[in-house]
């Protein structure tokens, strides 16, 4: 299974990155994962195992580097890379019908 983490940590800062983005970088790019950085966040995609091992370092690190808040999305990817799997027939909110 793969999986696209999206992430954004706060506080902004215009005038350069802060110490708890630096981290949040380095851990994705230490992860190994494939990292696209757009306007309003950063996303970056692997395999399950890395993605969820970089979201606990990523929570650990950038909150020891000055980080007030973390916001994260995960998503799994179907077979093509950067496309969310779409919602089963269960609807959107997932989960078994039993």
């Amino acid at each position: 299974m793969r999986l696209m983490v999206e992430f954004t940590t706060e506080p902004f800062e215009l005038d350069g990155f802060p110490e708890h983005a630096k981290a949040a970088r380095r851990v994705v790019d230490e992860a190994g994962l494939a990292v696209s950085v757009g306007p309003f966040g950063t996303s970056a995609e692997g395999d399950a195992e890395p993605a969820l091992a970089a979201v606990t370092r990523l929570l650990r690190e950038t909150l020891a580097a000055g980080a007030s808040r973390i916001s994260v999305q995960v998503s799994v990817l179907d077979e093509r890379p950067g496309t969310p799997v779409a919602p089963g027939p269960e609807g959107s909110e997932g989960g078994d019908k039993q």
